[in-house]
C-alpha cells in the first residue's frame, strides 16, 4: 500500500469521513524475497500509479502504504473496494520472467512439460475436464496412471521381477513402511549405511521394529564421503540393507553400490532417480520424492521387488502394507492424480527431448563438472565440501571464506537472477542443485557469476 501524502495519491483513497478511525494504520507490505530492497528510483505515487495501470512492478521493488487516518473501512464499501484491489495487486503483480532455480527440491522443472501442462489444464485431451478434476478410477486416469508406469519401466529396463508403485508420504513415510513390512520378527536386523542427514532419519525409525545395526556412519568426517566395501560391518543374513545414494544436504553420492550378498538392498534416491541409468536387479526396493528429479511434491515413485511383498502379512495396517497397494494398482486409497501426471510428462521428455538415461547422465556431468572446475581453480577462494571421488552430480555443496561473504554471494546472486543457492540450515554455505532440468545456460550464467565474484572479492 501507499504513504498518503499531497502529491495526489489521496485521489485514490475513499473521502473522509467524520465519525473516529477503525484502521489507523497499515503495515508496509512487502514482496518475499532478499532483507535489503529497492524503490527503484520509483516515489510512493510512481509506484502506486504503475500499479494502478497494471504495468509490471520490478521485483525487490518495496511498495509502502498508509491510509489516511481518517478512513474507516468497515463503514465504507468504497473504501474496501480500493483496498482490496490495492492489495491484491500490489502484493500478486510480480515479475513473470523466470530466474535460475537451483534450489534442492521442489526443483526446477523442464521448461517443455511446464507448458504442456499449461496446455492441458483446462481440459486433458479426450477427457473434457482438467487432470485435477477427474476421477481417479475413470479411464482418462488409467491412461494416465498407465503412461507413467510405462514411461518408467522403458527409461529403467525394469526387468519382469519388479513393480512400479505411487504412494504418497514422501520419504518419511517410507522409512517407517520398510522396517514395518520387512522386519517380520521383533529379532530381525536391519543394517543402514549413513552417509549423512537422511540417512540418519531413516535409521531413527528402525529399532521400533527390530534390531539396527549401523554399518558405518560418515559423522566424523562431517559426512563429506561414502565408505569403502572394506569399512562397512554388514550383519550376515540381515532382513534389508539401506542407504541413500545421493544426500541432498552434503552433497555426497554413492557412485559403487556396495555388495550385500542376498541381503536385499533397500535404496532412497530421491535426489538422483533418474539422472543415469540404473540396473533394476540390483535392487529390493527403490524409493524417490518425485519433486526433485521425477516430477513435483506429492507423490513417491516406487520400484520394488515383487518376492518382498511376501513378507507383508495381516500384522500391517492396511495402508502400511506394499501389498495393499501393490494388488490395488496404486489405488488402495485416492492416489495424487496431478502428481503422477507430471511424472509422466517428466519422462516423455527424458525420452523424447533428452534421449534416455544415458544421455541425461553425460548431461549432468558435464553441468556439475563445470561447477566443480571453478571449486577446484579458486585457489581456495570457494572449498567444495565433498571429496572428489564421492562428489554428487545433483547438489554440488561448497563453503566461502566467511559467512559474510557467502550473504553477499547469495545476495547478489539473486539479482543476477539465480535462486535458492542458500545451503541447508544444518550445513551452511552454497548448494547449486543442478537436478536433469536444469538447463546448461544456467550452470554457465553460475560459473560465470562465480567466477566473477571471486575476482572481485577475492
Amino acid at each position: 500500500m501507499l504513504e498518503s501524502d499531497e502529491s495526489g495519491a489521496q485521489d485514490f483513497l475513499p473521502p473522509p469521513i467524520k465519525h473516529e478511525p477503525v484502521v489507523k494504520k497499515w503495515r508496509n507490505v512487502r514482496p518475499k524475497t532478499r532483507s535489503r530492497r529497492r524503490t527503484n528510483g520509483l516515489s510512493a505515487e510512481q509506484h502506486f500509479k504503475t500499479i494502478g495501470s497494471r504495468e509490471q512492478v520490478p521485483l525487490g521493488s518495496v511498495v509502502m502504504a498508509r491510509f489516511s487516518s481518517q478512513v474507516a473501512l468497515q463503514d465504507n464499501p468504497q473504501g474496501l473496494q480500493v483496498f482490496f484491489s490495492t492489495y491484491f495487486e500490489i502484493t500478486m503483480t510480480k515479475t513473470t520472467s523466470r530466474v535460475f532455480n537451483f534450489s534442492a527440491g521442489p526443483a526446477t522443472l523442464p521448461k517443455s512439460v511446464l507448458e504442456q501442462i499449461q496446455s492441458e489444464m483446462l481440459s486433458l485431451p479426450g477427457a473434457g475436464s482438467s487432470v485435477l478434476e477427474i476421477s481417479h478410477r475413470s479411464q482418462e486416469f488409467d491412461s494416465v496412471l498407465d503412461d507413467a508406469k510405462s514411461r518408467i519401466a522403458q527409461l529403467t529396463n525394469l526387468p519382469e521381477t519388479h513393480e512400479v508403485l505411487f504412494l504418497q508420504g514422501g520419504s518419511a513415510l517410507q522409512n517407517v513402511m520398510m522396517p514395518m513390512n520387512f522386519l517380520t520378527e521383533k529379532t530381525q536386523t536391519a543394517d543402514v549405511i549413513v552417509t549423512g542427514a537422511w540417512g540418519k532419519k531413516t535409521a531413527a525409525e528402525i529399532s521400533r521394529f527390530g534390531h539396527l545395526n549401523i554399518a558405518w556412519d560418515g559423522n566424523d568426517s562431517n559426512y563429506n564421503r561414502v565408505p569403502d566395501q572394506s569399512e562397512l560391518n554388514l550383519t550376515p543374513n540381515a532382513a534389508y540393507c539401506h542407504l541413500t545414494s545421493n544426500e541432498t544436504i552434503h552433497g555426497v553420492k554413492y557412485w559403487d553400490l556396495p555388495e550385500t550378498g542376498d541381503v536385499p538392498l533397500l535404496v532412497d534416491k530421491s535426489s538422483d532417480l533418474f539422472s543415469e541409468p540404473i540396473d533394476i536387479a540390483r535392487y529390493g526396493l527403490i524409493y524417490a520424492c518425485a519433486q526433485k528429479n521425477a516430477g513435483i511434491a506429492g507423490v513417491n515413485v516406487l520400484i520394488l521387488k515383487k518376492e518382498l511383498l511376501d513378507r507383508c502379512d495381516d500384522r500391517l495396517p492396511s495402508y502400511l502394507d506394499y501389498s495393499k497397494h501393490s494388488k490395488a494398482g496404486s489405488r488402495f486409497n485416492t492416489p495424487p492424480t496431478f502428481a503422477i501426471y507430471v511424472t509422466g510428462l517428466v519422462c516423455k521428455w527424458l525420452q523424447e527431448e533428452m534421449g534416455g538415461l544415458a544421455n541425461i547422465s553425460k548431461f549432468n556431468q558435464e553441468k556439475a563438472s563445470l561447477l566443480y572446475n571453478v571449486i577446484d581453480q579458486s585457489n581456495g577462494f570457494y572449498s567444495g565440501h565433498a571429496a572428489k571421488d564421492s562428489r554428487s552430480i545433483m547438489n554440488v555443496v561448497f563453503t566461502l571464506e566467511t559467512e559474510d561473504l557467502e550473504s553477499q554471494f547469495l545476495a547478489e546472486a539473486t539479482d543476477a537472477g539465480m535462486s535458492s543457492l542458500k545451503g541447508h540450515r544444518s550445513l551452511g554455505g552454497i548448494r547449486a542443485s543442478v537436478y536433469n532440468a536444469m538447463p546448461i545456460e544456467g550452470v554457465e550464467s553460475l560459473v560465470q557469476f562465480m567466477t566473477d565474484f571471486a575476482q572481485k572479492n577475492g
